[in-house]
């Protein structure tokens, strides 16, 4: 009987764990194949001739963001479209602009957060930017925007 008792509870413990793991493969398929596709386009269209890593950015517009070094040696990052429209990618070569590195210290200096979520390179209305998204002290999420160029504050969405 003891035998029957721990061998159920491992098998559900089991199927549970795979079922997890499932799905959560399952629910990152659409980011994994868009990305796919993102890089393929950036690499057919020579706007890069390396690619290095991408992300989904979710804006007004979502982006699949390529970083990569062109045919020269230069970093940039590409912005594709979702829609996958050659004529609609936007482009940054990365020494144009803040690193991540300058652009977490110019954010650090002026906010009072407690955990750092996650930070993105996006396209936005203005140009690139930096999207930063953290917990403030009072656990309230908080999302903010400095300009790519220069560092300077473009948006703040507080206290959600």
């Amino acid at each position: 009987m003891k035998n029957w008792i721990l061998f159920s509870v491992v098998f559900v413990l089991s199927l549970s764990l795979v079922i997890t793991v499932f799905v959560f493969w399952k629910a990152n398929a659409p980011f994994n194949e868009i990305k796919e596709k993102a890089e393929s386009l950036v690499l057919d269209t020579k706007a890069l001739a390396v690619v290095e890593n991408s992300y989904v950015y979710n804006g007004n517009k979502p982006y699949v963001t390529v970083f990569g070094v062109d045919e020269y040696g230069k970093g940039k990052a590409v912005f594709v479209p979702m829609s996958l429209e050659e004529n609609s990618m936007q482009e940054v070569f990365l020494a144009d602009g803040l690193t991540e590195e300058q652009a977490m210290s110019v954010f650090k200096d002026d906010t009072d957060a407690k955990e750092i979520l996650h930070m993105k390179l996006g396209f936005e209305e203005p140009g690139p930017v930096w999207e930063i998204t953290y917990k403030s002290e009072s656990g309230t999420l908080n999302y903010v925007y400095l300009l790519f160029e220069d560092g300077q504050w473009w948006k703040r969405i507080l206290n959600l």
